[in-house]
């Protein structure tokens, strides 16, 4: 596609950078990033992305914000109190760039949406707050082969990790975590808090590498984690292997 004179000067500091450059950002502007939740992860996940020009996004939640939200949802304020997260995101995002397409799915994801859900989708975040939905997320893009980009946190720790399971070499998120564990755990950050800015950190950590799948800078991602200590802080990165008996890319 072509960028018109404003997009051109909306996003130079895109397009002066050798590894994104006009054609990056023509890629951008024609990709489509599905986000598996509008919450802490979501929230500048989706404006890092509507800023960059990503031609359409795709919100499913089912949530509504809550006043407990807003010391780390930053896309939201107290007006938004009540109101679907879908809803309130799609107003923030417009606000930021109007040009983008941006669709809101007040649902939960379940294995029910089917592979063919992500039909026309590039690249999915994850921020979803429990291994059940995970793990359905990891499955249905497997089965479409779509690049996965999953984050999560906890207290002042975050990890995120990209993946391509159905590669030969290449983990999928299932090889991380296994299926030793009850499908509907997670660690709650209202039981054991969570640092706002950590939350915020990890969310613009995802978007960057979900535009690193849609344009190609850098180096490959898939098969990474990249673990964040915010104590420390330090950062530290491990290659996750491919587990031949996994039960989703697995050849066992």
């Amino acid at each position: 596609m072509t960028l018109s004179d404003e997009q051109l000067e909306r996003y130079a500091r895109h397009i002066v950078l050798k590894e994104i450059g006009g054609a990056g950002q023509a890629k951008l502007a024609s990709a489509h990033v599905l986000l598996v939740g509008a919450g802490g992860i979501g929230c500048p996940a989706i404006q890092y992305l509507a800023a960059a020009g990503v031609g359409k996004l795709t919100v499913i939640d089912d949530d509504q914000v809550s006043l407990s939200n807003l010391q780390r949802q930053i896309l939201y304020g107290i007006q938004d109190v009540g109101r679907d997260k879908v809803e309130a995101a799609a107003m923030a995002a417009h606000r930021i760039n109007p040009e983008i397409e941006f669709i809101a799915l007040q649902q939960r994801l379940t294995a029910q949406h089917g592979a063919a859900f992500l039909d026309g989708v590039d690249v999915v975040i994850d921020g979803s707050d429990n291994f059940m939905t995970r793990l359905i997320v990891n499955d249905l893009c497997h089965a479409a082969k779509v690049p996965l980009v999953s984050a999560a946190i906890g207290q002042f720790h975050g990890q995120i990790g990209t993946y391509r399971g159905w590669e030969a070499d290449k983990p999928c998120y299932r090889c991380f975590v296994g299926d030793a564990h009850d499908p509907d755990d997670c660690d709650s950050c209202s039981e054991l808090g969570v640092l706002g800015a950590m939350v915020g950190l990890m969310g613009s950590f995802a978007a960057m590498e979900a535009i690193r799948v849609i344009t190609g800078f850098g180096d490959d991602p898939a098969g990474k984690l990249h673990i964040f200590d915010g104590l420390a802080p330090s950062m530290r990165t491990i290659r996750l292997p491919k587990d031949p008996g996994c039960s989703t890319c697995g050849t066992g």
